[in-house]
């Protein structure tokens, strides 16, 4: 398949890596501190996936995953006047989720620890957290794009160039696959 957009979701590039080894298939959104609304809002049924790697802390993730954020920040400085952008995604489903006994039935679908995935939900208490399922594609080339100022910070959305658009993406889940972890994601929020 080809892109068809230039934006892009922003977050931690651990996460962006598990999506891209397909070992999860969701996100977890809240709103960054800067977005415009103060609460997360979807702008883009399909968008690149921008690692951000600031505020990864290993102790945030099930201990498994701990060691992925060194490998995650192998080949970056915060002084890069470039970044690597390797993912693009579908959302397949926005779950919005006020209830912590739901949240903890996704456990075994996701990288992080049940505390902090309850501190997402408890933030803002009278929003929402939103569970995004996501169809990840892999880039067939990476493309690396000039770091702006604009892409720091924490927000979730960012306009990245325009010929970003139209590059070739494969698929990193078959649909088949996919199509199950969904099913076992549906089903462990059904079963609360």
């Amino acid at each position: 398949m080809k892109t068809n957009t230039h934006i892009a979701l922003r977050d931690w590039a651990v996460t962006l890596d598990e999506l891209g080894k397909g070992t999860q298939i969701m996100l977890l959104r809240k709103g960054g501190i800067h977005e415009e609304t103060r609460h997360f809002e979807v702008n883009s049924d399909s968008f690149f996936l921008f690692p951000a790697y600031e505020h990864q802390k290993s102790e945030l993730l099930k201990e498994e995953y701990q060691g992925n954020i060194a490998k995650s920040v192998e080949n970056w400085s915060p002084e890069d006047q470039q970044v690597m952008v390797k993912y693009y995604a579908q959302l397949h489903e926005d779950i919005e989720l006020l209830d912590e006994e739901k949240l903890k039935a996704l456990y075994p679908h996701h990288i992080w620890t049940n505390e902090f995935a309850a501190e997402r939900l408890k933030w803002k208490k009278k929003l929402p957290l939103h569970v995004l399922l996501l169809r990840v594609y892999q880039l067939e080339q990476p493309v690396e794009i000039p770091m702006l100022a604009e892409y720091g910070g924490c927000k979730s959305w960012l306009s990245l160039p325009e010929t970003i658009k139209g590059q070739e993406a494969h698929p990193v889940l078959t649909e088949d696959v996919f199509l199950q972890e969904v099913a076992s994601i549906k089903k462990s929020l059904s079963v609360v």
